[in-house]
């Protein structure tokens, strides 16, 4: 019977442990902080969704700072497209002045010509010119040879007029571009160039016209004495 009663305690003394142990496994798990671990889990997912914010951040600024050079760069690009465009254009309006350009308009036509009595010499053409010019002539040529600012006119033996260093030869034609109406009441005034003319008895006609084509000049210009004023 002892040793019965023996057992007996030995097995409600372990099953008191192990009911200890339960008791306190449960209690470990009620004072648990679940809301410790959900804001702790909320916690690391802020700190995530910060560091994503600042890299978005980042590579935001530096999209910023790229879009920034690229307009400049572009800036940059138009201004010298339009410092080019404003170049080409003083290039060309200078070409035009020089003569280097060939140029079409409306104007007039003038042509000189020899007769059994009078011939025409350089002094025909040169007073010409100068009233053509006076009467605002943008362009004038004499048998296609362009008239620019260093064009010498001047005599070669009976027959041939040197325009240009080339000899040209009569009848001379003289094509203006400019006012028609103007050049026209230039050359034609009372007492003017054709009344002269033919108060000389030199034979000389022109015509008005919408369409007048004028070569460039194919020569070079250069200056001897003229230098730049710096």
């Amino acid at each position: 019977m002892k040793g019965k009663y023996t057992m007996i305690i030995s097995i409600g003394f372990a099953a008191l442990i192990l009911t200890a142990i339960m008791f306190t496994q449960f209690k470990t798990v009620e004072q648990t902080d679940i809301t410790a671990i959900e804001t702790m889990r909320e916690t690391e997912l802020r700190t995530e969704l910060a560091d994503w914010k600042t890299k978005y951040d980042e590579l935001e600024e530096k999209l910023n700072e790229t879009e920034s050079k690229i307009n400049e760069y572009q800036a940059e690009v138009s201004n010298s497209k339009e410092s080019s465009n404003v170049l080409d254009k003083e290039l060309a309006e200078t070409n035009m002045y020089l003569g280097y350009t060939k140029l079409q308009g409306e104007g007039i036509e003038i042509t000189l010509s020899d007769n059994e009595y009078k011939t025409i010499d350089r002094w025909d053409l040169l007073q010409l010119v100068n009233e053509l010019k006076l009467a605002g002539a943008e362009a004038i040529s004499i048998n296609n040879e362009r008239i620019v600012s260093t064009t010498e006119i001047a005599t070669v033996g009976v027959q041939f007029i040197l325009i240009n260093g080339n000899r040209i030869p009569a009848p001379f034609t003289v094509k203006a571009i400019g006012d028609k109406k103007y050049l026209e009441s230039a050359i034609t005034i009372k007492g003017g160039y054709i009344d002269e003319m033919k108060v000389n008895e030199k034979t000389v006609d022109y015509t008005v016209k919408d369409l007048i084509e004028i070569p460039a000049y194919s020569g070079k210009i250069n200056f001897e004495y003229a230098e730049e004023n710096k």
